[in-house]
């Protein structure tokens, strides 16, 4: 049998992987989202150098 501070011990650390896991995924989609931001404005600067030389 585990004792009341224990099973509190236990929630602390389950919350903690949690908040931890939560974060690496909220960063692996910005970083998505940058990547995709980034290219998108290479892509619309590119297009401008090709109006500008015509």
């Amino acid at each position: 049998m585990t004792s009341h501070v224990e099973e509190q011990i236990q929630r602390r650390i389950a919350e903690a992987k949690r908040r931890r896991e939560q974060r690496r995924l909220q960063r692996a989609e910005l970083a998505e989202a940058r990547t995709y931001g980034l290219q998108a404005r290479m892509a619309a600067k590119m297009a401008r150098w090709v109006e500008d030389d015509e």
